[in-house]
């Protein structure tokens, strides 16, 4: 390879990495969304303590989020020590994963090909394609750009063991495929990915042996597949987020699949109507987009057969897409979207690949092929970069990305409740009602929107009306903390102590870490004058969360009722460390020391 050849790879990829950071560098301007980055960041107890030793072992061990993936959880800690709570590192980082992806993508296909142009054009697809804003926008997607990085490194390795089959190459394929399965499980199709490159462009089905020997050198690679499924399944399973098919039958799950799979090609020629979530029809699928997507399925499937010998790209991009489709496309329903934008960053490399390697060949004959690809080119690049720049906007904030998931969806009823949660952050509660309301008529069971809508009513007063839509949550759910936790309060506020008792006591026995609901508990307690009782549930709540002012400073209180004042003026002390500002602890702590003689 002379120098020149070495130059350009790598100024074509150092390019498509600036193209990456053009478009997509305004997402390091947006803040943290409250749909699922407090689960993975903000919330995140653990996440937030940053990188340490115990984080790393509760990464390894937990299956919080419904999953298993503790490189993952471990990147989420390594950005916040590196950037603490500031959302355009965490941001940073995922738009650096996602421009080294479209490097490497490109390099691979041109180490693979020999072909520069149509290897760039794919790179440049995947890399400002609006179907993929989800994917980088979103910091709770890190495991998607993270574990592709470790998807497209591992067919790396994969590619040099082709070229020297060696037990040391091989085990280095077997290691990044790990670490990949550590961040997501969406790489358990990988080594069906792998048979179709040895298809093509690799050609190994030619070599001696030919499929049976590519079968059996892959078998380590689906016993780790395999593996990381059943814990998958576990984890989904033991966070209750499998959905069952009571719920959406099999019939509904298959149709689905077929809308979906045929959306994702709609979307990806034409990118309109794009929503952070779009809800399942379940069983009311129109039968003319069934039988539509059906046919287009069906129809691309049997043109990358009869064309598998002639453009062998068309049947390795095609069976790429489909294979790498499956664990996300509903069959085994995970959460109640039909559909995510997310779900295809993977799965449409296998379209770039048949598309930027089809249209050459259908104009090979043209008299002016190279100056129309050319235009084509630019011009299709030109508007994926417009459109996904107006696309990432939309996560600039939750008030953007809801309201504009309303407008371009129906029944909604995720969006109209996440949007009403923004609102209420906004001291808007009256406009977050209304949201909360449509997301109940849409959907009447849905227990979070009828809690909200308690929240605001107690808020506003109208504790009937709040205890009402707590005793409905709860119908719904019957073990959700924060419900039982908030009846408590509500129907203490009303004089029925020995109600609101029973309903913090259920609060703390659905989640024994409730620091709120064992102080609460604790001081319905004293107010009964059961004071060991009381004094109990305080300490447990200080014990669970050591800088709960609140608790410290009810254990002062309960202390100077019983005439303990000594004892009260330090756990006063506690609490005015904690709260050095607060002139009412200052306050408790000079009449405690007073009587005290003090």
């Amino acid at each position: 390879m002379t120098e020149n050849k070495r130059v350009r790879p790598a100024v074509m990829a150092a390019l498509l990495v600036v193209l990456t950071l053009v478009v997509f560098g305004q997402v390091c301007g947006h803040d943290f969304t409250l749909y699922d980055d407090g689960l993975y960041v903000t919330n995140n107890r653990v996440v937030r303590a940053g990188l340490t030793a115990g984080g790393l072992a509760w990464a390894l061990t937990t299956t919080h989020a419904s999953n298993w993936h503790p490189l993952t959880w471990a990147s989420h800690m390594l950005d916040v020590s590196l950037y603490g709570m500031n959302p355009a590192g965490h941001h940073l980082t995922n738009l650096l994963f996602h421009a080294a992806n479209a490097a490497l993508l490109f390099l691979l296909l041109l180490r693979m090909t020999g072909a520069p142009w149509r290897s760039a054009f794919a790179a440049a697809l995947f890399a400002i394609h609006p179907l993929h804003v989800e994917s980088v926008a979103w910091v709770a997607e890190r495991k998607d750009v993270l574990s592709t990085f470790l998807w497209l490194a591992t067919v790396w390795a994969y590619l040099r063991y082709t070229e020297r089959p060696r037990t040391a190459a091989y085990l280095f394929v077997l290691v990044l495929f790990a670490l990949g399965l550590m961040a997501k499980p969406m790489l358990v199709t990988l080594p069906v990915a792998l048979l179709l490159l040895d298809y093509w462009p690799l050609k190994r089905f030619e070599e001696p042996g030919g499929a049976g020997r590519l079968f059996r050198e892959k078998i380590p690679l689906f016993a780790l597949s395999v593996a990381s499924s059943l814990a998958t399944l576990l984890a989904q399973v033991k966070g209750a987020s499998a959905v069952s098919l009571e719920r959406i039958p099999a019939a509904a799950r298959v149709a689905n699949a077929f809308v979906a799979a045929a959306s994702y090609i709609v979307k990806t020629v034409w990118p309109s109507s794009l929503a952070v979530y779009y809800p399942h029809p379940g069983a009311g699928q129109d039968a003319w987009k069934i039988a539509a997507a059906a046919l287009l399925v069906i129809g691309l499937t049997v043109l990358a057969v009869r064309r598998a010998r002639t453009s062998p790209y068309l049947a390795t991009g095609w069976f790429w897409y489909l294979a790498t489709l499956v664990p996300v496309i509903g069959l085994v329903q995970v959460g109640s979207q039909a559909m995510a934008d997310r779900y295809t960053y993977v799965p449409l490399i296998g379209l770039f690949i048949a598309v930027s390697w089809g249209v050459p060949e259908l104009v090979s004959r043209w008299r002016f092929r190279v100056p129309f690809l050319a235009i084509s080119a630019g011009a299709v690049l030109c508007a994926l970069a417009a459109a996904t720049t107006l696309q990432a906007r939309h996560w600039r904030s939750d008030i953007a990305l809801f309201s504009h998931a309303i407008e371009v969806t129906s029944g909604n009823w995720l969006a109209e409740m996440n949007l009403g949660s923004a609102l209420d952050r906004l001291g808007r509660g009256d406009d977050a009602i209304a949201h909360y309301r449509e997301a109940i008529r849409i959907r009447p069971d849905y227990a979070e929107a009828h809690y909200n809508l308690g929240v605001d009513m107690a808020r506003k007063g109208r504790l009937d009306e709040a205890i009402a839509e707590y005793r409905r949550t709860l119908e719904i759910w019957p073990d959700y903390p924060y419900a039982h936790n908030n009846l408590g309060l509500a129907l203490e506020r009303l004089g029925k102590t020995d109600e609101a008792i029973a309903h913090y006591r259920a609060a703390v026995a659905s989640l024994p870490t409730f620091a709120l609901a064992c102080n609460n508990l604790g001081s319905a307690l004293g107010a009964q004058g059961r004071f060991d009782e009381a004094m109990a549930q305080f300490r447990e709540a200080v014990r669970i969360a050591p800088g709960f002012v609140k608790a410290h400073y009810n254990m002062g209180i309960l202390m100077a009722r019983q005439g303990k004042d000594v004892e009260a003026a330090g756990h006063f002390r506690d609490a005015l460390r904690l709260a050095p500002d607060d002139p009412n602890i200052r306050a408790q702590l000079a009449a405690a020391l007073s009587r005290a003689g003090k």
